[in-house]
């Protein structure tokens, strides 16, 4: 028996790959499936079933371009109402992956259709629970309003989620091994252990979903009180993953263009076309193509991208460091962004060396910050959780998942110094105030983590 967790950190994501005597499963495979082909050759196996724990938001999942590379039979829980011919199993149904058997829990809650899946041994022994996105380590899947289920409110999807963990996952044996679809960071999710694999046993302890500690009512409030707005592209996500996809070797074919200067210039001036500049912030604050936006590769990449730019249909122009332009276009299509029109050969480098005009970002250390000065109009763009953890004194929040909206409401006209926590979100919000015409925007080194060492005296908790 060998269990792999492959775990994709810019999505916060986990796959996995089973297999016994010669047969595999895969389940919530991400879109790029060689990884999954190469680990079946690796165990001398055959791919028999593909798993799919819901109908996903927040990635555009590979069972679809597995399944027409291997034969493999594509498996939903129970109420999954796919657009293509797929297995609907019942719940308590069991499959046969070699010596070993997975059954169908119906975990509801998170969605409709939200399954887990119970590993047992060659001996029959409880061995492993996957669980998507219904109970995570510390934490449970948020009711996922990218779904829009008539009659069925937040609250409803949140009662049901906590009869599906108490009445079902809490029974089974303690010692077996929770394998979730997430971990920290993931939209899915409020406040995730960094961990990717925990006992029953301990979640027992620490998760308060299912350690008793809260009623129903009470889990019901926590779990939808300050509930976020689904970033837009996650019901576009869904519908990908239940109507159906292009494959991915078709976009990268149609997407990994290499565009001459002129060429670059003339597509960038059509309307609604995009520039993403995913190279260091180092390297952008020091000099970019006017009205790009900065997501940088090293991040949260296609998630910042789908937050920022909302519509599938974009057409998208890149900036990309020499050699990262194919893992680009595959960061993107694994969150639907399929319209990738090239990118620029030759990079920033050959725009500068052309002596084309380009803009840079201003950047202060955290020990220039003067609190004192009352007329300093300081961002920050964490998360509300996060701001209300600890804060710089004076500072507003605008978390930038809602940057969008939120950023006409600031004068154009006056300064701002924008933070984060590191540095990566705050200079993404710069290069989005300097293309919506914001002329004076500073980025504050190192964010809030910097400014806690070095000024911890103009902070409060």
């Amino acid at each position: 028996m060998n269990i792999e967790q492959l775990y994709t950190g810019c999505l916060s994501q986990a796959a996995y790959f089973i297999e016994s005597n010669g047969i595999s499963a895969v389940i919530d495979p991400l879109r790029n499936v060689d990884q999954y082909i190469d680990l079946a050759k690796k165990y001398n196996s055959k791919i028999k079933y593909i798993f799919e724990t819901h109908f996903h938001a927040d990635f555009v999942s590979g069972h679809l371009s597995l399944s027409n590379k291997t034969g493999a039979k594509i498996v939903f829980g129970p109420n999954a109402d796919p657009d293509y011919y797929a297995i609907i199993s019942r719940d308590n149904q069991v499959f046969k992956i070699g010596n070993l058997s997975l059954k169908v829990i119906h975990t509801p809650g998170h969605t409709l259709e939200s399954t887990s899946y119970l590993l047992f041994d060659e001996k029959g022994k409880q061995k492993c629970l996957f669980t998507g996105d219904t109970l995570f380590l510390g934490d449970v899947g948020i009711p996922d309003v990218a779904q829009r289920y008539k009659g069925v409110s937040k609250e409803d999807l949140a009662a049901i989620l906590y009869d599906s963990i108490n009445k079902k996952i809490k029974l089974l044996d303690k010692d077996i091994l929770i394998y979730p679809g997430h971990g920290a960071g993931s939209a899915c999710g409020k406040k995730m252990m960094k961990k990717t694999v925990d006992t029953l046993e301990n979640q027992l302890k620490v998760n308060y979903s299912i350690n008793g500690s809260y009623s129903k009512e009470m889990f019901v409030k926590e779990l939808i009180d300050d509930l976020p707005n689904p970033p837009a592209y996650f019901p576009e996500n869904v519908k990908l993953n239940q109507d159906g996809y292009t494959e991915l070797d078709k976009i990268i074919k149609q997407s990994l263009v290499p565009l001459k200067l002129e060429q670059f210039i003339r597509y960038s001036q059509i309307e609604g076309c995009v520039i993403i500049d995913n190279r260091s912030q180092k390297d952008f604050k020091k000099g970019h193509i006017p009205n790009s936006i900065f997501v940088g590769l090293d991040g949260q990449f296609a998630p910042w991208v789908g937050s920022i730019v909302k519509n599938l249909e974009t057409k998208i122009l890149l900036v990309c460091e020499n050699g990262k332009e194919l893992e680009s276009i595959v960061r993107l299509s694994r969150t639907g962004f399929d319209h990738v029109v090239g990118y620029l050969d030759g990079g920033f480098e050959k725009w500068k060396k052309d002596e084309q005009k380009f803009s840079e970002i201003n950047q202060i250390s955290p020990d220039e910050i003067n609190i004192q000065n009352k007329t300093m109009n300081i961002l920050d763009v964490r998360k509300k959780t996060e701001f209300d953890n600890g804060k710089v004194t004076s500072s507003i929040n605008f978390p930038l998942n809602d940057f969008d909206k939120t950023m006409d409401s600031l004068d154009k006209s006056k300064p701002y110094y924008v933070y984060c926590a590191g540095g990566y979100r705050s200079m993404i919000a710069c290069s989005l105030m300097k293309k919506n015409g914001f002329s004076n925007v500073v980025d504050i080194y190192g964010g809030y983590t910097e400014i806690r060492k070095i000024n911890s005296n103009i902070t409060e908790l």
